[in-house]
């Protein structure tokens, strides 16, 4: 008797215990089942306040300088809810302020260059910088305000502007300014600008920095995209001076401002 006293005791405290064990487990899954239906509430939440919630966003931009053009990629990772670090990546070309398009007609054909420009100047760029948002949307259909500041490291790449001439003593040649072509460089019948691959072989670096100041006006409907409109201000320097066109001063120092248009997305 004793014995099956003993044994239905067991019995009743080990079912007492799994049962407190799976009420536990059952507990604790529905707290985080409980949790993630907050967190999601809460995102569709800020998506209706026009609040930017994220974690990462990657970005593409296309932008007019007012001294030539640029593409770039960005990735941000965001800090605090305001804050973002982003990683920058761009290309752009900067031209010569006193850059003009001439035209030689020649029959029904005709070929444009620019007379006395002596190199193409490109930037090869990799920068950080943050992301501060200054107001948020107030609504889906409004429009976030952030302040942009970015910097780095620049790569100009100087390519040799060929033109193709007829000087008079040979037949049509591509040729660039320099001691031995000058003279025809400047004053040889100019046919127009010689084809695009030319001067790749002979390219120059020439290693510079940036730093960039902007503001941007996302008026992305949703949360999870990106489109936004740039306006900004940026300076590059050189450690070695550009030669861009004849009888102008080579420069190490540019300055531009810029419109930019973004579009990308948010995680």
């Amino acid at each position: 008797m004793k014995k099956h006293i003993l044994l239905f005791s067991f019995l009743f405290i080990g079912t007492i215990s799994f049962t407190q064990d799976t009420t536990s487990t059952l507990s604790k899954k529905e707290e985080r089942r409980l949790e993630r239906r907050n967190r999601v509430n809460a995102v569709i939440k800020q998506e209706e306040e026009g609040v930017l919630a994220y974690t990462r966003q990657n970005s593409f931009g296309v932008q007019i300088r007012t001294d030539g053009y640029g593409f770039f990629y960005e990735h941000g990772r965001t800090q605090t809810p305001r804050f973002t670090n982003l990683y920058l990546i761009e290309i752009t070309e900067i031209k010569h302020r006193k850059e003009e398009k001439a035209t030689q007609t020649d029959g029904f054909f005709s070929s444009s260059y620019i007379y006395g420009k002596i190199n193409n100047f490109y930037q090869a760029k990799l920068g950080f910088g943050q992301q501060y948002i200054l107001g948020q949307k107030g609504n889906k259909n409004g429009i976030a305000v952030m302040g942009i500041y970015q910097g780095g490291l620049s790569m100009g790449l100087l390519r040799p502007y060929y033109l193709n001439v007829n000087d008079g003593t040979s037949s049509a040649r591509d040729i660039k300014y320099e001691s031995v072509d000058s003279v025809a460089f400047l004053t040889g019948r100019i046919n127009g600008s010689s084809s695009f691959g030319k001067g790749w072989n002979e390219l120059k670096i020439r290693p510079g920095a940036f730093v960039k100041g902007a503001l941007r006006f996302d008026f992305g409907r949703y949360n999870e995209m990106i489109s936004a409109v740039q306006i900004g201000f940026s300076v590059e320097g050189y450690a070695q001076k550009i030669p861009l066109m004849v009888y102008n001063e080579p420069e190490r120092l540019f300055y531009q401002a810029h419109l930019a248009f973004l579009f990308g997305r948010r995680k």
